[in-house]
């Protein structure tokens, strides 16, 4: 459906109702200076910009003062993570409340209509948005991170897209989700998960009322090109993910079926669609299984669906890459170099089961 011809954007206009903006940063000195202008920029005249300084040890309390946003500040030893500092917001929102509440990440950059177009989603839907929310490489970034960048488009645009035009709803992305305030201003996010919007969006399909994509909002920020930021931005969502298919996506699931919720059946599918080199790397050996046992039978059926499957896999991707990745990498390095990352990450993956990543950490940036 995301690649199919015909489809528009809605039309963006001026919002006139009251927003309060919320951007959890963590010593983000160094960047949150240009995230604060593009903002400003964007920003209805009901805007507020509400920036929480949480567990700081440099001065981004200080500049974010500068460009005029309110700061409140947070500390603890103990309760650290965007979880809690998003709770700390709101608790601070609830004496004025807004009618719509947004959430930006303070090393993200905002594109003009962007705020316009979240508040216009809310206010006619009457539900939570996601912005279309991309992370980039850099110029001159390695092979595996405009992969890594492909993987994500795929994520966050291609089946977002594809389940918007069907009616569908999509999962919370971290950065650019906009909400009605009756229903985020009871959120229960103080809990220290370390996929915390995932998990918000799953309460809210939960209570019928599943977040919708907005591709006419659009927000982007950068893969960090230092090494060790990189992989461990990588462990903290590819383990958060896994962990949340197990805790929460089956049985999501079976609640959509057991109910005939089919928001929720639809919510629970995508989010139970494991990230995509671990998917590549279950697919390759289905159908590597699949293929030993014709050999061994001489029996097409039943074991060819296993090879059938991952063929079918490839050609999705193929087409994603031709629609929205070919500006990304070049197919030829797409082709030789996507199995060697997928089987660079088998470790990433055993180590859910020996070393998963249960605190929220922040990435070391460059």
């Amino acid at each position: 459906m995301a690649v199919l011809p015909g489809y528009r954007n809605q039309k963006v206009e001026a919002q006139s109702a009251t927003v309060a903006l919320l951007i959890p940063a963590h010593n983000e000195s160094a960047g949150i200076s240009e995230t604060l202008a593009s903002i400003q920029k964007a920003a209805t005249p009901n805007t507020r910009i509400v920036v929480i300084a949480d567990n700081c040890t440099d001065n981004t309390a200080e500049i974010a003062h500068q460009h005029g946003a309110e700061v409140i500040e947070r500390s603890h030893e103990t309760l650290r993570g965007k979880g809690y500092a998003l709770d700390f917001g709101i608790q601070y929102l609830i004496n004025n409340p807004p009618e719509v509440m947004i959430v930006f990440d303070a090393d993200c950059i905002v594109y003009p209509d962007t705020i316009n177009a979240l508040v216009q989603a809310v206010v006619n839907g009457k539900r939570a948005v996601q912005a279309l929310y991309l992370i980039q490489a850099k110029p001159n970034s390695p092979v595996k991170t405009k992969l890594a960048e492909f993987a994500y488009v795929v994520k966050s645009w291609t089946r977002p897209l594809g389940f918007h035009r069907l009616g569908m709803p999509m999962q919370l992305m971290g950065s650019g989700m906009a909400f009605p305030w009756q229903h985020v201003k009871g959120a229960n996010l103080a809990k220290g998960y370390i996929v915390e919007d995932m998990k918000l969006g799953i309460d809210l399909a939960e209570k019928h009322l599943a977040p919708k994509f907005c591709p006419e909002a659009y927000v982007t920020s950068e893969f960090p090109m230092n090494d060790e930021g990189a992989a461990s931005q990588r462990k903290r969502w590819e383990h958060g993910h896994i962990g949340m298919i197990v805790q929460e996506g089956l049985p999501l699931l079976f609640k959509g079926i057991r109910t005939a919720n089919i928001e929720m059946v639809a919510m629970a599918l995508d989010l139970c669609v494991p990230p995509v080199a671990l998917l590549f790397l279950l697919s390759g050996l289905f159908a590597m299984v699949s293929a030993g046992l014709m050999l061994a039978t001489n029996a097409y059926f039943p074991w060819a669906y296993g090879v059938i499957q991952f063929l079918l896999l490839s050609t999705f991707v193929m087409i994603s890459w031709f629609k929205h990745g070919s500006k990304i990498l070049p197919f030829f390095e797409l082709l030789t170099y996507a199995p060697v990352y997928a089987i660079s990450k088998i470790q990433l993956y055993a180590k859910f089961f020996v070393n998963r990543q249960i605190e929220w950490v922040k990435s070391k940036r460059d």
